[in-house]
């Protein structure tokens, strides 16, 4: 799959060093497949999560760094795009104040 915003996975392991290595696995394991479906998506990341945000759209939430970082994501399978698109603290997240802005 092809990122969209690749740019902002690194610097968002500048701003939060503990979750860098995670990030660059994370990007190395979605570039490397060719998901189809939140199925596809869960062999990789089991603990994956479709949200339904304000606009109507679905996200895809992973958890970063066991569960210490949230990272928002939308993935197009049909054109196998991922765009990253904000990573949060698991405080942050928790506050669910991020579906209003999506």
């Amino acid at each position: 799959m092809r990122i969209i915003k690749e740019a902002f996975l690194v610097a968002a392991g500048r701003q939060h060093p503990p979750a860098a290595r995670h990030l660059d696995v994370w990007r190395k394991t979605v570039k490397a497949a060719a998901w189809r479906n939140l199925v596809d998506v869960r062999q990789s990341y089991p603990d994956t999560d479709a949200v339904k945000v304000r606009s109507g759209r679905t996200v895809l939430v992973f958890n970063i760094r066991r569960n210490d970082y949230r990272l928002i994501a939308a993935a197009h399978f049909n054109r196998q795009i991922v765009y990253a698109m904000r990573l949060m603290t698991h405080a942050e997240y928790s506050k669910d104040r991020w579906k209003e802005t999506l």
